[in-house]
């Protein structure tokens, strides 16, 4: 082979070579090119499912993408959280983390499999619930200042029924407590709301700290009444019950809030996509009256705003539990 056809030859294999690398930089599909998995760590019908379900189609009206809803329950949510964390880093399974298995149960559990802080990036916060204190439509108290008194009282104590050890019910009284000086309380855990529910319309607790959702039938009916709730913005669902924080404890927040997490070291950009679709979803009214009317606040904010609240809650929750010395089951 000639000087000359050697040339020709190398000139060809470059040519072909750039127009290999522009062909497949071309041919790199744009996110997202298949479906999108959000799994949730608890059952279908949930609250936490029903927050999920409206964001996924909500964005996808919005979008066009598609979006699969897997429930991935057991472990008190972290069987499907540990699904999210050791997925791939590329923004097709996302999941749905909460106040429990992203800030309490990591300290209130062993041998969670993720670590909450490493594992995951926050995407978008979504919604919060608040708790509400209720009392039995005939108790002594008018006013939350009032049944703090009696709890700090040194006679009979006061009980305060727990839909569940670890809850955010529960955290809520502890928060209080400690916060009003309240030294006279007695917590009495029960299997759920319903049980704790049945004993306090019975007497045979005090108060609790219920979901919306638990209790809102029960207050519209005028078997229970609501004293404060535990957000820092009141609930539309209850335009005249104020919150603990109007009540003399400033700053007094404790939600059941919903963050949409992804794999650690999912790229920026894809982060940056979904953030922006779930702020779109956020800001629909339907979206805001159908959280409303189960007793939900919607949140919102940038990427940054999300990581800046996921951090600043595990870090709060943590603090509490390990200040407090509770005793899980």
């Amino acid at each position: 082979m000639s000087d000359h056809q050697r040339r020709d030859l190398f000139k060809k294999s470059i040519a072909i070579g750039l127009l290999a690398v522009t062909g497949a930089g071309r041919a790199q599909p744009a996110w997202p090119s298949h479906p999108i998995r959000l799994v949730v760590p608890y059952t279908a019908g949930g609250g936490t499912d029903a927050v999920a379900r409206l964001l996924a189609e909500r964005i996808a009206q919005e979008t066009k993408w598609s979006i699969v809803v897997e429930n991935k329950p057991g472990g008190a949510g972290n069987i499907g959280l540990d699904i999210v964390a050791k997925a791939s880093a590329d923004g097709y399974t996302l999941g749905l983390g909460q106040t429990s298995n992203l800030a309490i149960n990591p300290v209130a559990t062993e041998h969670v499999p993720f670590n909450e802080k490493e594992d995951f990036v926050a995407v978008a916060a979504l919604a919060e619930v608040p708790t509400i204190l209720v009392i039995r439509q005939d108790a002594p108290w008018a006013t939350l200042a009032d049944l703090i008194k009696s709890g700090r009282a040194s006679n009979t104590p006061l009980k305060q029924g727990l839909a569940g050890t670890g809850t955010v019910g529960h955290l809520a009284g502890v928060m209080l407590a400690r916060k009003a000086g309240m030294s006279n309380v007695l917590d009495i855990p029960y299997k759920g709301a319903a049980p704790a529910i049945t004993d306090l319309l019975g007497g045979q607790t005090d108060y609790m700290f219920a979901t919306p959702q638990a209790v809102i039938g029960m207050l519209k009916a005028g078997r229970l009444r609501a004293l404060a709730v535990t957000s820092l913005k009141r609930l539309p669902i209850l335009p005249n019950v104020p919150t603990v924080a109007e009540s003399g404890f400033a700053d007094f927040q404790a939600t059941d809030w919903k963050v949409l997490v992804a794999p650690a070291k999912t790229p920026k950009n894809v982060l940056q996509m979904l953030n922006s679709a779930a702020e779109r979803a956020l800001s629909q009214n339907i979206t805001r009256e159908r959280l409303a009317a189960e007793g939900s606040l919607p949140m919102g904010g940038s990427l940054e705003a999300a990581a800046r609240f996921l951090q600043t809650e595990q870090k709060r929750w943590q603090e509490l539990i390990k200040a407090s010395a509770i005793q899980f089951d």
